[in-house]
Parts: C-alpha cells; structure tokens; sequence
C-alpha cells in the first residue's frame, strides 16, 4: 500500500473504521517489524479521527512499557495493577472510560484527557502482549463503534505476529 490514507468524508465512526481496515491491512500484512506496524497504527488512528492521544504498551518484564505513539509525551510505565492499561491488560477485555476523572486509579499522564478506551492485543497464546490506548480529550468520545472497530484492528495487527 501506497503511504496514503483514504478518510471518507462522514462523522460516522463506524463508516470510517470500515474504511480504515483494509487500508490497514495492506499497510501491515506484509511487514513483520511489530515497531514499524504498531507506529502505523497510531498514525492512522490519529490522522482519521484526531485522538488526543493514541498508542501502544508493550507487556515487558512485570509491566507494561510505551511503545510508538501519536500524541504528547507519556507515561513511560504503568504496572499491571495500575491504571485503566492495567485494568485491561489483567481482565483481557476492552475497557471505555467516559470520564477518566471517575476511573479509580486513573494515571493522568495528561489533563487534558477526558475519556480512554484500550484494547488488548493477544499472542498467539492468548496472552496479552499489549494494549492500545487511545485517549480524547472529549468527556465521554468512544461508543461500541470505537469498540468494535479498533478490536478489529487488532486482530489483523495480531496476525502478523511471528510465533
């Protein structure tokens, strides 16, 4: 794929997540550098709907560290019980958090979010590998919408995992 995205002109999120995954798909399905497929990622994400932040912590020792992101400087590390990265990456689900401000255990790496929702991403295990994170600064920004397409998303990322 060419490094051009195709954004179709609609508020509908959905609309453009359906859009974005093939584009995605062919950005990643013949690159096995995960760094180079995971900064692609967060540049789409952050290019088609503006997030304030958005990007990936990678499971190394017993936490969770920064990866490649789009957005303002971050949080470094965040351990597994900390936080709604922790939150996710220990129940294994999807988790959207209107107001982050409500979240017990928030890690405000910035103000200036609002709501977050993170996805996991599986090893060919099952295991956790990571998670992505994607912050607005919009109280309440991310419907089943966001849900489902960014578990989408992962699951092509996920298969270009090498065992």
């Amino acid at each position: 794929m060419a490094e051009t995205l195709y954004i179709p002109q609609t508020t509908s999120r959905q609309e453009i997540y359906e859009s974005l995954l093939p584009q995605v798909e062919g950005l990643i399905s013949d690159e096995t550098d995960t760094i180079a497929n995971l900064a692609n990622i967060a540049a789409v994400l952050k290019e088609a709907f503006g997030f304030f932040w958005v990007g990936f912590y990678i499971r190394k020792e017993n936490q969770l560290v920064l990866g490649p992101f789009q957005g303002p400087i971050a949080c470094t590390r965040i351990h597994f019980d900390k936080g709604v990265c922790g939150y996710c990456y220990r129940t294994k689900e999807t988790v959207i958090v209107p107001d982050v401000d409500a979240f017990p255990g928030h890690i405000a790496c910035s103000s200036a979010s609002k709501s977050e929702i993170v996805v996991p991403v599986f090893d060919h295990t099952g295991e956790v590998l990571m998670v992505l994170d994607v912050d607005s600064d919009q109280l309440d920004d991310f419907s089943e919408a966001d849900k489902e397409g960014l578990e989408k998303m992962m699951k092509l990322l996920e298969k270009t995992f090498t065992v």
